[in-house]
């Protein structure tokens, strides 16, 4: 279903400001690009916006949102956890009220991952603990769920799912680091941790320790500096969820307190990267401006 910050306080700031940049902040309410090259999609897990932002447990989650911006009152778009990976991902949820496999939602249409390919761009989804390319089955702390890639059938998405669907690596080797390391992010990054990393099985610390790890990793990279990435963390359910919206060009501090959901988060992603919005996200409100994206 259902992305560290220091646990000491004093090195908040100093986990989240990107070394190599004078330790700027990431956050800074730069020029906004017309057109994102990339944007790094990160999926939590199972707790609601107080449960993190805030939270003890989760200071580099808290002090993201603080350096940057959030949504304070978006909402899930279905339940449990599938529905929300398909409808932030095509736009509509199909009807789907279950956690079932790949094999028993064969869906055709249209999704983002689609969308990114026939504008002549790539779109990877890097899962943490998947056994092999595109799996359609769970295995051990992978949980194909969570891998909304998989669930697009039509032979191009398969095909693509086999090639872009990858296992994530560790901050020391694989796929994600390669890419962060070798200026080699795709168009989009849909990042899956693994059922522990994520909060799914485990507390909340966990994944902000995890996240702690990564996002400054991203903030680092020469894709970042140019000014034309961003990433987004965005949990499940419940609702509200927590989530973060970071980027050079974002107003440090700013709020949407208007309701919203998971179609937004994409309506915001599709527009960032220039896309056609699908289904529901053409009816739901956009962060651009109020983020400064």
């Amino acid at each position: 279903m259902a992305v560290g910050i220091a646990l000491v306080v004093g090195l908040v700031g100093a986990a989240c400001s990107p070394p190599g940049q004078g330790g700027s902040a990431p956050c800074a309410q730069r020029a906004a690009p017309t057109r994102y090259r990339h944007v790094v999609w990160i999926w939590m897990e199972n707790h609601s916006y107080s449960e993190v932002i805030g939270s003890p447990q989760a200071p580099f989650q808290t002090g993201l949102v603080e350096q940057c911006a959030a949504a304070t009152a978006q909402a899930v778009v279905g339940s449990p956890s599938l529905p929300n990976y398909i409808g932030a991902t095509a736009g509509q949820n199909f009807g789907i009220a279950d956690d079932a496999a790949p094999s028993d939602h064969l869906i055709t249409d249209d999704n983002i991952f689609r969308q990114v390919r026939a504008s002549n761009g790539v779109a990877k989804s890097y899962q943490e603990a998947m056994p092999s390319n595109c799996a359609l089955t769970s295995s051990g702390l992978y949980a194909v769920k969570h891998n909304p890639a998989a669930y697009f059938s039509a032979a191009a998405d398969r095909a693509a799912c086999q090639l872009d669907n990858v296992a994530m690596g560790s901050t020391t080797g694989g796929a994600f680091i390669h890419a962060i390391k070798n200026d080699a992010l795709p168009t989009l990054a849909f990042v899956t941790p693994d059922l522990c990393n994520d909060t799914h099985d485990c507390a909340v610390d966990v994944g902000d320790r995890w996240l702690a790890k990564w996002i400054p990793k991203i903030t680092a990279s020469a894709a970042y500096a140019r000014g034309d990435t961003a990433v987004v963390i965005t949990y499940d359910e419940p609702t509200p969820v927590p989530n973060v919206w970071i980027a050079p060009s974002v107003k440090p501090g700013a709020r949407m307190t208007n309701p919203t959901d998971h179609y937004a988060a994409l309506r915001t992603i599709e527009e960032m990267l220039g896309l056609p919005l699908l289904a529901q996200a053409a009816n739901a409100p956009s962060y651009r401006a109020t983020f400064h994206l």
